[in-house]
Formats: C-alpha cells, sequence, structure tokens
C-alpha cells in the first residue's frame, strides 16, 4: 500500500513538474519573439522615423496620436510580463522537483529513483530546447542613439546546429555529445536500473557512469566554449542575458547527480541483501 501511495503521490508531483516546465517554456519563446519584434524596430530608418512622429505629436498638441509608440509600449509590457512568467513558472517546477528530492526520507528508494530520474530527464528536454541566452548586438550611433544590429536568441540544439551550419562541426558535435546525448543515456540509464535492480548489468551501469564522472570538466569546458562563441563580437558592443533555459539545465544536473547516489546506494543495499541470503542459506 505504501509503494502505491508512494507512486502515486510522485507520479503527481511529475506531472505538475512537466507542466509548469511546459508554461514555462511557451512563455520563453513568447519572451523571445516579443523581444525580436522590438529588436525590428530599434534599426536606424524605423528610430528616425520614431523621432519625427514624436515631434509631430507634440507640436500637434495631442491631436495626432503616434500608434506605433503606443505599440512599442505595449509590446514592451507583454515582453517583460512574459519574462516574468516564464521565471515564475520555472521556479514552480524547480519547487516540486526540490519537494521530490526531499522525500527521500518516506519513498522507498526504488519508486524515488525511478520518478526523480524522470524529473531530470523533463529537466533536461526542457534545458536543452529552451532558450538558454539571448545576445543583442547594438551600437551607439550620432543623433540616433542606441541602434540594434542583430539578435540571438538560442537553445543548446539551436546552438550546436547553427555551429554545424557554420562548418564548426567538431565544436557542435562536442556540444551535442556532452549536453544532450551523454546526459539523456545517464537518465534513461538510471531508469533502467530503477526498474531492474536485480540485474548485473545495473550494476554495470553505474560503475560505467562512475568511470565516466572523471570527464565532468569536459561538459564545463563545451559550456564555457559555447558561451564565450555566443558572446563575442567584431567592435561592436555585445550584451548576454540568461534566460530560463540555463535554470532547467542546473536543475538537471543537480537531480541526476542525487539520482545517481540513490540509485548507487539502492543497488549495494540489494547486492548486501543477496551476501545475507546466500550466507544464511
Amino acid at each position: 500500500m505504501k509503494n502505491i501511495i508512494s507512486a502515486i503521490t510522485m507520479g503527481i508531483l511529475l506531472a505538475f513538474i512537466g507542466y509548469f516546465g511546459w508554461t514555462s517554456y511557451n512563455k520563453a519563446k513568447e519572451y523571445e519573439a516579443t523581444t525580436l519584434k522590438i529588436v525590428q524596430k530599434m534599426n536606424a530608418s524605423d528610430i528616425a522615423e520614431q523621432k519625427a512622429k514624436n515631434i509631430l505629436e507634440e507640436w500637434s498638441f495631442g491631436l495626432y496620436k503616434n500608434k506605433d509608440k503606443i505599440k512599442l509600449q505595449q509590446l514592451n509590457t507583454q515582453k517583460n510580463k512574459a519574462k516574468a512568467e516564464a521565471k515564475r513558472y520555472i521556479s514552480y517546477s524547480v519547487a516540486l522537483a526540490i519537494l521530490m528530492l526531499l522525500l527521500y526520507i518516506v519513498v522507498p528508494i526504488r519508486i524515488f529513483v525511478f520518478f526523480n530520474a524522470l524529473s531530470a530527464l523533463v529537466m533536461l528536454l526542457y534545458g536543452i530546447f529552451t532558450p538558454i541566452m539571448m545576445v543583442t548586438i547594438h551600437k551607439q550611433v550620432e543623433h540616433f542613439g542606441d541602434i540594434i544590429l542583430s539578435l540571438e536568441s538560442k537553445s543548446v540544439i539551436g546552438s550546436a546546429l547553427k555551429l554545424y551550419d557554420k562548418g564548426d562541426m567538431v565544436v557542435a558535435g562536442v556540444l551535442l555529445l556532452f549536453s544532450v546525448l551523454i546526459p539523456l543515456l545517464k537518465i534513461l540509464s538510471m531508469t533502467f536500473v530503477s526498474l531492474f535492480e536485480y540485474s548485473s548489468f545495473a550494476h554495470s551501469v553505474i560503475k560505467f557512469f562512475k568511470h565516466l564522472g572523471k570527464w565532468s570538466m569536459v561538459d564545463v569546458f563545451v559550456v564555457a566554449t559555447f558561451l564565450v562563441y555566443l558572446t563575442t563580437s567584431s567592435g561592436d558592443i555585445s550584451k548576454a542575458e540568461i534566460e530560463v533555459g540555463i535554470y532547467f539545465f542546473l536543475a538537471y544536473v543537480i537531480i541526476s547527480m542525487i539520482v545517481s547516489l540513490s540509485a548507487d546506494k539502492m543497488l549495494h543495499h540489494y547486492k548486501q541483501k543477496d551476501n545475507n541470503d546466500s550466507i544464511t542459506q
């Protein structure tokens, strides 16, 4: 009965984690799309037109209304709202993920490993598809002010594809390997371990990822290279803004570490139990 209640509770929490994560992802994409619309109105010709319309509005004593200015203000309001909601929903998702980890003290370890592995998988999938950084390149131009030259908002997958298209296939491959493929393999393996804990292969899986841990700095190197690649510009001013995708990825890293340790402990417990049973017999 305890196992059933634990599984239902963890399943409900996992469903809400997925829902809040999906909402945060959509709000992040809305923020990205709205920011792009605003940036498209920040070129030199549009700014010059806006200045002329503002002067006309001022000289007409309110008889002429600059509708483009009103629309731009609405877009800024929509952008700020989408950004705030994206952060709010990711905070809900992460809070529930932490709650699932805290249930370690009351939930059977096998159920704990299984559902938290799925939670890590959800965080990873959102982390690789949600934008993790937005980079704008702008320049101060006399009489016009701040002119936006370009905007880049990329997820891990989007960045890997861009690197591949530009011919940087090695960097793209390393990024995909250490930020997508190995994490996916690790989480799926943890799920397998929770389902077939008595299998000898399960012990081999845990041992393999222990040895793989020594390569964890490669992942750090990949992320550092990725950030430098995005923020490098040719003489213009660049502004980098972290987006919610990075929080999904960070949550995945923390959850997966705890799940790995718990899976190792679970297998050690079962192995010790088998040894004790053999001695008793």
